[in-house]
């Protein structure tokens, strides 16, 4: 059911009991002063894409009291104002719902007034499991631009994130998705993380996998089983350009990665594999590399860039210049961007 269908049902619907909420009340009470309140049950992609602090802001703006929770199915949320600015919510709902969310279900009814003026987030409530979680979600410009700032506190820390990107899928445990049921949970934030996470206004409010070199997860490149002594990330570096193959943990899974442009590491890692035909995918260090090796139509171009960073399959150039093994006998590449911090400083010098 949509927005406009939970407007006409906003009498009658059936909600599950929701807890209480505590908020500020103002010196006298709103009730039976024509202000109402609605209760929505919103179900969908709603948890991990920053859809509390959406409520928070809207509701904010409109001057709502209220609040909101996850919950085990999607979000539930009471609002209280008067009519106009209830119905400006519902809108807001339809028409500026977060870009990554998905509203499948709005079930909504009217309940009586209690006087509140402010909108809070609350705690998560617990309960029968049917919510959907995001999927991950590749670096974001924002993300991207702290990554490479020398003057920012996450300056090439190869897990950054924010409630726009990052790992949602992967690190989630159980439902609701807070970080208590994440495995980010034993990573306790630092004072200004904790600020982040708790400032309405920051685009890390309530971003589960939120972190930093002080509090978060540390990055560590194994050699023969012995850990290397030095920067991780140069130490990749020096064993791609000795055509060595080396396992690089990502979103999901593990990439083998090696020197596309070595026939002899290329070779190498399909003995290996024993993946003798199967092309190989190719990681590019962004778009303008990609366009070297191969045709990329505007459309194409959209998928490389998107917040999924899919394997796309591209027609070769005709000075395509990778390795033989890579795709043997196939006109086509199998290309990809970065997706991830790590993935961004590992290929920062590569061509592709």
């Amino acid at each position: 059911m949509g927005v406009e269908q939970a407007r006409e049902r906003l009498r009658g619907t059936d909600l599950p009991e929701h807890g209480t909420a505590k908020a500020r009340y103002s010196e006298g009470t709103r009730a039976g002063h024509g202000f109402v309140r609605k209760a929505l049950k919103i179900s969908g992609v709603v948890q991990g894409v920053g859809f509390r602090p959406f409520l928070y802001r809207e509701a904010a703006r409109l001057r709502l009291g209220g609040f909101a929770r996850n919950t085990s199915y999607g979000v539930y949320t009471e609002i209280e104002g008067d009519e106009p600015s209830c119905a400006a919510f519902l809108d807001a709902l339809d028409h500026g719902a977060p870009l990554l969310s998905r509203v499948t279900n709005v079930y909504a009814e009217e309940i009586p007034p209690r006087g509140e003026t402010h909108f809070v987030i609350l705690p998560s409530e617990a309960g029968t499991r049917s919510a959907l979680i995001s999927p991950d979600l590749a670096l974001c410009a924002d993300c991207r631009r702290e990554l490479f700032d020398p003057a920012d506190r996450r300056y090439r820390y190869p897990f950054l994130n924010c409630t726009n990107c990052g790992p949602r899928f992967t690190i989630v445990q159980d439902v609701p998705y807070d970080r208590a049921n994440t495995s980010m949970a034993s990573f306790v934030q630092c004072p200004n993380c904790q600020r982040e996470y708790e400032n309405p206004l920051d685009r890390r409010f309530h971003a589960q996998p939120n972190a930093c070199p002080a509090c978060g997860p540390k990055l560590k490149l194994f050699v023969g089983g012995e850990e290397w002594e030095g920067d991780p990330v140069e130490g990749f570096k020096a064993l791609i350009r000795a055509e060595k193959i080396v396992a690089v943990k990502g979103l999901g899974g593990y990439h083998l990665a090696c020197d596309a442009t070595s026939e002899r590491a290329a070779a190498l890692l399909r003995e290996r594999k024993r993946r003798y035909e199967k092309p190989f995918a190719v990681m590019a260090r962004d778009l303008a590399a990609a366009k070297r090796l191969c045709e990329v139509d505007s459309e194409e171009a959209a998928l490389l860039t998107g917040t999924q960073k899919p394997i796309v399959l591209l027609k070769k150039r005709p000075d395509y210049a990778l390795a033989p093994s890579v795709a043997p006998g196939n006109a086509r590449l199998g290309i990809m961007l970065p997706y991830t911090p790590l993935h961004e400083l590992l290929l920062e010098e590569f061509e592709a």
